[in-house]
Order: C-alpha cells, then sequence, then structure tokens
C-alpha cells in the first residue's frame, strides 16, 4: 500500500509540475489574457514593448487573447563558448555592477557606449567589447536628417507603445526618429530627460519636454523652430504644434539637447 501511495504521489507531482512550471529559459513565452496589454507584459517582464514587437514580428501593438508572444530575443539552442560581447540591461542593473561582472571600469564601459550619463534604461543593450568611438558631434547636415526624418511620419497615428511607422507613442516616435540619423536615446520620456545636457532655450534639434498626464517629464518633441515642436500626440498623430499654444505654454518643463 505504501508503494502504491508513494507512485501515486510521484505521478501526482510530475503531473503538477508538467501544468504549472515555468518554460525553460530557451522557451520563455507568455499567453496573452483578457486586460493585458503590451506595455504591461513588457514592464512585468523587464523588457520594451519594441523588443517585444519586434521578436514577434509584431507591426502594431494590438494583441488578442490566447495568443501566444515569445519574451526572448531569436536564439539558437546551440551552446557556443564565446563570452557574449554585449549586454542587455534587466531592472536594478547598474553600470557599476555590469562593469564589475565584465572586468571593467565604469569609465571603460562609459566610453565604449558613448554614454555622458549614468542613467540606464532596461532594454538597453551595451557592448562589452570593441574599441570606443567618438559621440555624434551637433552638425548642420545631421540637424537637417533628423528634421527632414521627423516630418516623414507627420499624420502617422498614435499608438500607446508603438515605435514603428504603423504607429508612435510620443517617446518612440523620439527614439525611432534619432535612431535613424544614427543617435541613440533611451526609450521612455524620464528616461531621455535623464540622459539629456539641460539648454537654457531650445536650438534646431534640441528636445522640448512637458508635464501632462503626470508630474515631470511625461511628453516630449523635438524643436523645429519659431515656437513649432514636432511630436506624436495623442490626439492627432504625429504632428506640428505652437509651444505659445496655451496648453503647451502651461505644461512645459524645459529644453534638452542630445547633441
Amino acid at each position: 500500500m505504501k508503494k502504491q501511495l508513494f507512485a501515486a504521489a510521484v505521478t501526482a507531482g510530475l503531473l503538477f509540475t508538467s501544468f504549472n512550471g515555468t518554460a525553460s529559459a530557451h522557451e520563455k513565452t507568455y499567453k496573452v489574457s483578457s486586460g493585458d496589454t503590451l506595455y504591461r507584459i513588457a514592464v512585468n517582464n523587464n523588457l520594451s514593448v519594441s523588443q517585444i514587437m519586434e521578436w514577434n514580428k509584431l507591426s502594431t501593438s494590438s494583441i488578442y487573447v490566447g495568443q501566444t508572444l515569445t519574451l526572448l530575443a531569436p536564439h539558437t539552442h546551440e551552446t557556443t563558448s564565446t563570452t557574449s560581447s554585449t549586454y542587455t540591461v534587466k531592472a536594478g542593473d547598474t553600470l557599476w555592477g555590469i562593469a564589475t561582472r565584465n572586468g571593467m571600469t565604469v569609465d571603460q564601459l562609459k566610453a565604449l557606449n558613448n554614454l555622458t550619463t549614468n542613467t540606464l534604461y532596461v532594454g538597453q543593450v551595451l557592448k562589452l567589447s570593441g574599441t570606443a568611438t567618438a559621440p555624434t558631434t551637433l552638425t548642420s547636415n545631421t540637424i537637417n536628417a533628423l528634421i527632414a526624418e521627423s516630418k516623414k511620419y507627420i499624420g502617422v497615428p498614435y499608438v500607446w507603445g508603438g515605435s514603428t511607422p504603423s504607429g508612435f507613442d510620443c517617446s518612440g516616435y523620439l527614439n525611432y526618429v534619432f535612431a535613424k540619423v544614427g543617435v541613440s536615446i533611451p526609450r521612455t520620456v524620464e528616461t531621455i530627460w535623464g540622459a539629456t545636457k539641460s539648454v537654457s532655450a531650445p536650438r534646431v534639434g534640441d528636445l522640448v519636454f512637458f508635464t501632462t498626464y503626470k508630474a515631470g517629464p511625461s511628453h516630449a518633441g523635438i524643436y523645429l523652430g519659431n515656437n513649432q515642436f514636432i511630436h506624436a500626440s495623442s490626439s492627432q498623430g504625429v504632428t506640428i504644434s505652437d509651444m505659445n499654444n496655451t496648453y503647451w505654454k502651461s505644461r512645459y518643463l524645459g529644453a534638452r539637447t542630445t547633441f
């Protein structure tokens, strides 16, 4: 009888593990439930919305109940003895911690990745080897390219968590446009604010920040000159607005530069 009870317990344990165990690191997926959003799934798994969209080949942020999403970048199951030359920032990471674990100094890590501050954001990819390159400098060509690129997407609809020409939110739009001209900025308005340098008055190509639905920087756009800025508006999509407009003027926080 004892043997039978033991066998039954083992069988029950195996069944419980099969249905409630955590997926292996090579097969990490998530099944969409009612009420889920890409933003919430990303935050709960220390990822960015753009990573989940890219890894699952999503052109919009729309998802449906029962949809299975991969939470890992495309990968192979083959093992390799080579040390990774990049590191993807996770929640709680610091420059000091990443540098120490990889036998580097903070200054070396910052130089290698052209970082001017200690600000990191979840999902940021850092180089751990290679040669440091000179940071992007302010040139009229870069600014002209940035403004031209930003205007290509006028009329693109606003999509919460969107970071592609199918639909942008305000920081997704900035991240996408700056990347197109070779300038890397963080993914959220707060982290962009923290990673950029304050200027007393905006110049063409600088970023202008506003406080909208919450305290602190929560919206931003690219300054075009003559008190005009281009941004992804929640009501109009990508559009050009006047900073003298009562709404924007009362919510203006300041200007910062990436250059």
